[in-house]
């Protein structure tokens, strides 16, 4: 069943990233209920506005189901947020979906945007330097999304997921895509035909103007 296991917010507080201390709101802690609006959240602090955020990048979402890959592979102690994910769900994973799909809870609409794209902040967040390789490696990156339809969801609220019917462009093709340095120009076009979210749609845009040269 999908469903709703957590709602996840973040407060302003800063941690050692590097040699630096930088603020961020990547440490989630659970409420039982919250108002979703166009740019996310309410009450979850969103730092750099240039990288975090926006209207395409409002919720992001992760699941248990993705979660298990890294228990069995790096012995992980999982709590819903400890990804920074605003929604912890289950019954789905990041590989089934494709940008474009919807989900839809009973007064709240997301669609699926871009995969998350890991950073130093979040490295430094699990206390792992190596992190963002490990996270590549399993590549499972969970789904940024759009907010269709604003709204109050609640923890244990129950979701439906409705298939894009525009060419299909998959979670994992786009975050392997990221890291592809020699990408094919006719995915790229086949990928902006999606309803990507801006940076990502910035990112295959680069790459296409790259092959152009």
């Amino acid at each position: 069943m999908r469903k709703i296991i957590g709602i996840n917010i973040g407060k302003k507080e800063t941690i050692q990233v590097g040699k630096h201390m930088e603020a961020t709101g990547i440490r989630k802690k659970s409420i039982t209920r919250a108002m979703i609006g166009r740019l996310g959240v309410a009450g979850d602090h969103i730092e750099s506005e240039k990288h975090h955020g926006g209207p395409d990048q409002a919720v992001y979402v992760y699941s248990l189901d993705d979660y298990k890959k890294f228990e069995q592979a790096w012995a992980l102690n999982i709590s819903p947020g400890m990804f920074g994910e605003n929604l912890t769900v289950t019954g789905l994973t990041s590989n089934e979906l494709a940008i474009g799909d919807r989900l839809v809870f009973k007064n709240v609409v997301l669609e699926v945007t871009s995969p998350r794209i890991p950073c130093a902040t979040f490295a430094a967040h699990m206390l792992d330097g190596a992190f963002v390789a490990k996270f590549i490696e399993i590549g499972q990156p969970g789904v940024y999304c759009r907010v269709l339809a604003e709204g109050v969801l609640e923890e244990g609220e129950s979701f439906k997921l409705e298939a894009c019917q525009n060419p299909v462009v998959t979670i994992r093709e786009l975050f392997e895509n990221y890291y592809n340095k020699a990408p094919i120009a006719a995915d790229l076009l086949r990928m902006l035909q999606a309803p990507l979210a801006i940076r990502a749609r910035k990112d295959v845009e680069k790459k296409l103007a790259r092959l152009a040269d």
